[in-house]
Formats: C-alpha cells, structure tokens, sequence
C-alpha cells in the first residue's frame, strides 16, 4: 500500500517535470548540441575533478565574467551547480552538452512547485485544487522569466535553474518547520548557488516559531507574527528543547557549507569575505571599486527595470525592442499583481511576503540589473514564494486570470525563442546606461 500511493503521488509531478524538461529541450533544438559560449560551470567542475579551484588549462576561453588573480584565473560564481554537472563533466569533459543538461535539469523546479502548492492545500493553508496547482505551475514554468532561462543554458542562466529547485525543496522543509534537516541543507545548497538566497530562511524562522510554541491541552499553539502587546506571552509559551533542536538541524548544513564556501575564498583570494567578483576582468570594476556590489546608489536604476521598463515600440521593422536590461516582472507575469490584492492573509503569508522582500531588496541594491535578459531574471531567486502567495491569497482564478495565463506564455514563448538567438529585436546599447527608449 505504501509503494501503491507513493506511485499515485509522484505520477503527476513526475508527468510535470516530463512535459516541462520535453518542451524546454524542444524549445531549445540545435542549440541543445556541443557547449555553450560561457560554459563557467563546466570549466569549474573540470577544477574541481582535478583537485583545484582555479581553471586547469590556465586560460578561460573568453573574456566574460572570469576573475584573475595572483597570476591565475577562477570562475567566482558559487559552485554548486558546477557540483551538479561535474559527473558529465567527468564522462565527457568538456563536450558535455550543458545547455542540454540544464534544460532538463530545469524540469525539476515546476515539479517540486507543484509538489509545495500540493503540501499547502494538504495542511488547510491553501483552499486551491488540483486545477489551479497545475495553472500556477503553467505560469511559472512558461509564463515567467523562468521559461527563457530554462534555455539558455549559460552560466548565469543555469545558476537560477539549479537555485528555484533547491528553493522549493527549501519551502518544502520550512513549511511547519517540518523537516529542519532539508530546510537547511537546501537554503545552504541555494546560497552556495544564488547568495541572496539566504535571506529566505525568515520564512523557516517564523515557521519555527509557531511550531515550538507549547500546546496546553492539546491545544494548537498560538500561530502568527507576534504584535508588541503579545511578544512577551508567545516567548512564554515557547518550548525551548523543541525549538533549539530544530534550530540546530536547520542551521548545521548552513554552517557547513558557509565554511566551505569561506575556505575556498581563502584558498582563492586570500580572504575568506570575498568571493572574487572584485577580481572580474570587466567594464564595471571601477563601479564596484566606487560603490562595492551592494550599494543604495543602485536602487533607483534597478527599480527602474523591475517596475517600469517596457518594450520599445516603433513604425520601423521589426517593429518592437527590448531593452538588454529586460522587461518589468509585471510584463512578463502580469498575475503577479494579484500578490498585493489578496481575498485573505494569513501570518504565513506575512513571513513569505517579508522573507521574499529581503532577497528582492538585496537584488535591487546589487551592482547588476541582471543585464542582459529579456525578462527580471533575479525575481527568480524569490519567485516560488510568489507563487506560493497566490495560492495562499484566496483570490479565485476566474476568465481573466486564465485569458491572462495565456497572454503570459505568449510573451515569454517569444522571450524564450529571441532571446540570445534573434538580436533585431534586441537594443545593442553595451554601456547599461540605457534603460528606456532614446527620443
């Protein structure tokens, strides 16, 4: 019996992640043969099967966002997903088809979507069916910026494929606080992929809380974010034991592999605070010398591109423009509005709305708009929270959320068929300094 419903479990998140992986590749087509131009990670994972961190054969083969130092040249991406591929990389070395690998591997993050929209409805916290699970994950999967970096396959692009699946097993393992071990692991590996990731784990920290509260009675313990006036009676009613065990198997992965990541800086650059981005042999170093990566001086041209940049529009062929910054997230998933109108809210909605909003302020203050893309691609590294917001709100997905799913997967089919492949209908502005179209 047991193996019998596991088997009726895993059949539809299984069909998901076939029908997404099946379409990315199909949408990839020859782009999915030989390596791709900034194959970062498969050069990395070459390092790492050789026993060393900077490239084996001394020079990159390009001049894109490679880091130099002391006289040798590293990739400064986070290396997990250069973990991931490393045992295709050990078969085939440096012909291994990464583009290929990604596009399937990105099959992974629908379904766990699917399987975390299945948890919530499970527990009461979401009122959805089955229907609207699979249309949430629809639009993720192809009504996001999720679908053009599915095939893209480079080293930015991959970095978010490898992070969404590691971010859903994250909220996988918060949700109730449920499984610390995961949680963590998972928010470690995320980190160890996308940083800003990190700051996810209010999510679990909240989760935590509720669940440590002691239950008199057999009552529930109290659930919410604690105002002022109840802080103190909540603490009270918090079963330390309890609380400080889950504590430490959530936080034991992270430790781990934050020391890891300090030690390969050290062995890198010699200081275990920095990952090398200051080292990139790039047009933006005397920026990031100026302003460091993360800075408020940014803020004001990223939110220019996360709330307001538009498609160019013209009486000229081909008629339409992106800017290489990208489009607005509300563009490209209009639905995602409906996360600032919900039916209802819930402090679990509270923790996920404040837990995606740090990663989203990290992203704003950060040097890079995520330059160049087609749509906001770091949205990714919070957007499954969004997802998870729109189950949670209550608000009933009539015609116009399902005319506007299609609208959605029109537009980002068409980013995932131009994109890096159709430039005319690209700006070619290399300076970053220009965001909406020229007069």
């Amino acid at each position: 019996m047991f193996w019998a419903s596991l088997r009726r479990r895993a059949a539809l998140p299984l069909a998901i992640f076939a029908l997404c992986a099946g379409v990315y590749v199909a949408t990839l087509g020859s782009r999915a043969r030989g390596l791709s131009d900034n194959a970062h990670y498969v050069y990395l994972a070459q390092s790492l099967l050789h026993g060393q961190l900077s490239l084996v054969d001394g020079r990159p083969p390009g001049d894109n966002d490679w880091s130099f130092y002391e006289g040798r040249w590293y990739v400064s991406f986070p290396p997990f997903p250069a973990v991931v591929i490393a045992p295709l990389v050990a078969v085939f070395g440096t012909a291994v088809w990464d583009r290929l690998v990604w596009a399937v591997l990105a099959g992974v993050a629908p379904a766990l979507l699917f399987v975390l929209l299945r948890r919530l409805r499970e527990q009461g916290s979401s009122e959805r069916g089955t229907r609207e699970d699979l249309a949430l994950v629809a639009l993720f999967a192809f009504g996001s910026p999720y679908y053009y970096t599915a095939v893209q396959g480079t080293v930015w692009f991959a970095a978010h494929v490898v992070a969404c699946a590691l971010v859903a097993l994250y909220l996988l393992g918060a949700v109730g606080a449920a499984r610390p071990l995961l949680a963590g692991s998972a928010l470690g590996l995320a980190f160890m992929t996308r940083p800003p990731t990190l700051l996810l784990g209010l999510f679990f920290a909240h989760q935590l809380f509720v669940d440590a509260q002691r239950r008199d009675s057999g009552d529930e313990p109290a659930r919410g974010l604690p105002g002022l006036r109840g802080l103190g009676e909540r603490f009270a009613r918090i079963e330390p034991r309890r609380a400080l065990i889950k504590l430490a198997w959530f936080a034991l992965p992270l430790l781990l592999l934050g020391g890891l990541y300090m030690w390969m800086n050290a062995e890198r650059f010699g200081d275990p605070f920095d990952p090398g981005y200051g080292h990139l042999r790039i047009r933006w170093a005397r920026r990031i010398e100026t302003w460091g990566l993360f800075n408020y001086h940014y803020l004001g041209r990223n939110l220019a591109v996360f709330l307001a940049s538009l498609p160019w529009l013209s009486a000229e062929p081909p008629y339409l423009k992106i800017s290489r910054h990208g489009l607005a997230l509300w563009v490209t998933t209009p639905q995602l509005l409906l996360v600032l109108w919900p039916k209802r809210w819930s402090p679990a909605m509270t923790a996920l709305a404040w837990s995606a909003g740090a990663a989203a302020l990290a992203n704003l203050c950060y040097q890079n708009s995520g330059w160049v893309q087609f749509g906001y691609r770091f949205s990714l590294d919070y957007s499954l929270l969004l997802f998870a917001l729109l189950a949670l709100g209550g608000r009933r997905f009539g015609k116009a959320f399902y005319a506007l799913l299609v609208v959605a997967i029109a537009i980002n089919t068409f980013g995932a068929l131009t994109f890096d492949r159709a430039p005319r209908f690209y700006d070619t502005d290399a300076s970053q300094r220009v965001i909406f179209q020229p007069d």
